[in-house]
């Protein structure tokens, strides 16, 4: 019925929706005769003209041309790239409403995908700013430039062949030119349009990944929330010292919140913003960032939690969902450069760290011992192959453990391996609820969902955290044959 409902719906029609919710990917969702119809840039409460953009088996995409009655949770967007832009989805929603539709989607992941109708979700965590929280942007140089609507009508002439900004949504080949974004920190942006400034008076190439050629690759800043050092990472193709010379005294000069200045080499055909060689032009090569008594070094290619104000909250929430004694062994999986085994450790009597990149474990090593904390373990391993006996002998099994896996979950041998472990709690952090609640089902063989908690980590996006805190069931409790341990 779907099918012969969506065949009737012809590409570039004009339709009139009223817009109930907010749905996958950040797009507003209307129903026509039952038909799931997908409408961008709408906001639950419109009544929207919208335009017919694409059919699939069981829904229709549309893009809103006019609005007919406003919803009352719509604002006017504080960016004049939004629509256009992929960086903000819900730039038109109000904030309060962008919480609650994030809850939702929380909500209705545990009740479809897993079967929990009646498991409490907790008021989604609002991020302390909601504009301006990033203390890590990457911008793509582009050889072919994204035209804005507006560009297109002006009757000044563009030139289309060089672009710093983001790409356009399902473009990778053409980049959005940039001059203001209200995601990053707000000294960024000065930055970026100083860079294409002197790259644009300088004829420096923007990379052409079609062809392969060109200079300019990417501009990466990273700057402490708290400390407010900043890092400029440029990537290029190859090494030019005297242009670096010349750009990294520029920036000397206009923006004193620089206090390193990096290029990244990356010859490859690969789309990274991280290279195969790193060259310090100025100061450190890294920068100090803090989140709450704790001091972290962050190298141009660390992954750190870009919301350093919501992360303190998030750690926050771990803390607590862990409800530590002071006595435990605490397993840290995914561990990563240690932000959470350090802001735990004080409160266990042992912290076990695993994390499968080295870069990470020695920088989690480093800042283990900056902040004076003697009594971590920090272990570089695959996840899954690393949960053996010989490990747990070694290191003792976990009273607690905490688990925040990247966007693919765990995988499922990790989860039978933590049924096994037997912690009496765990804590599974999660950017990705879809694929927490598949993990989940599988724990749940032995544990009980105490408490689940939503956070947002990225405002004006439909992106969300969330926390869940398990509780093992007594002997008594569990089915037979899964009392004992398998390790």
């Amino acid at each position: 019925m779907n099918d012969e409902k969506s065949g009737r719906l012809a590409k570039g029609q004009l339709i009139d929706l009223e817009v109930d919710s907010a749905g996958y990917q950040g797009l507003a969702v209307a129903r026509l005769d039952g038909l799931v119809v997908f409408v961008k840039n709408g906001v639950p409460g419109d009544r929207v003209r919208a335009r017919v953009t694409g059919r699939k088996r069981n829904y229709v995409e549309t893009v809103v041309e006019e609005i007919i009655r406003e919803s009352k949770h719509r604002v006017t967007p504080e960016c004049r790239y939004f629509g256009i832009c992929g960086g903000c989805a819900w730039q038109n929603m109000d904030y309060s409403q962008q919480l609650i539709f994030k809850g939702r989607q929380v909500q209705e992941i545990f009740e479809h995908l897993g079967g929990w109708e009646s498991q409490e979700i907790r008021p989604t965590l609002p991020a302390p700013e909601p504009y301006y929280y990033r203390n890590k942007m990457e911008f793509t140089f582009k050889a072919r430039r994204w035209l804005t609507p507006e560009e297109i009508q002006s009757q000044e002439e563009v030139s289309k062949d060089f672009a710093l900004g983001l790409h356009v949504p399902k473009r990778w080949d053409k980049v959005l030119d940039l001059d203001v974004c209200y995601l990053q920190s707000r000294g960024s942006v000065e930055i970026v349009n100083l860079v294409r400034s002197i790259s644009l008076k300088q004829g420096w190439s923007a990379y052409d990944s079609r062809k392969h050629t060109g200079y300019l690759r990417n501009l990466v800043i990273r700057t402490g929330h708290h400390t407010r050092e900043t890092m400029v990472n440029l990537v290029t193709t190859r090494s030019k010292p005297d242009r670096m010379k010349l750009l990294t005294e520029a920036l000397r000069r206009a923006s004193p919140q620089v206090t390193t200045v990096v290029n990244s080499i990356n010859p490859s055909r690969s789309p990274v913003s991280s290279g195969t060689e790193e060259i310090i032009c100025y100061g450190q090569g890294t920068i100090l960032e803090r989140i709450g008594r704790l001091t972290f070094k962050i190298g141009p290619d660390t992954f750190f939690q870009p919301n350093t104000a919501q992360a303190e909250r998030l750690y926050a929430v771990v803390r607590d969902f862990a409800r530590l004694q002071g006595n435990e062994t605490l397993y840290d999986l995914y561990s990563g450069i240690g932000p959470l085994s350090l802001f735990l450790a004080d409160q266990v009597k042992k912290v076990v760290a695993v994390e499968n990149q080295k870069a990470a474990t020695r920088d989690a090593v480093r800042n283990a011992v900056l902040n004076g904390v003697d009594n971590c373990v920090f272990h570089c391993g695959d996840v899954q192959d690393g949960l053996n006996q010989g490990f747990v002998r070694e290191q003792g099994r976990p009273d607690v453990l905490v688990a925040d896996p990247p966007r693919v979950g765990m995988h499922k041998d990790v989860c039978r391996a933590l049924l096994a472990l037997a912690p009496e709690r765990i804590v599974y952090v999660s950017c990705n609820p879809t694929t927490q609640v598949r993990d989940l089902k599988i724990l749940c063989q032995q544990y009980d969902i105490d408490a689940v908690q939503p956070v947002d980590m990225f405002p004006q996006t439909y992106h969300i955290e969330n926390v869940v805190a398990l509780r093992r069931r007594s002997a008594d409790q569990l089915p037979t044959g899964n009392t004992s341990p398998i390790l």
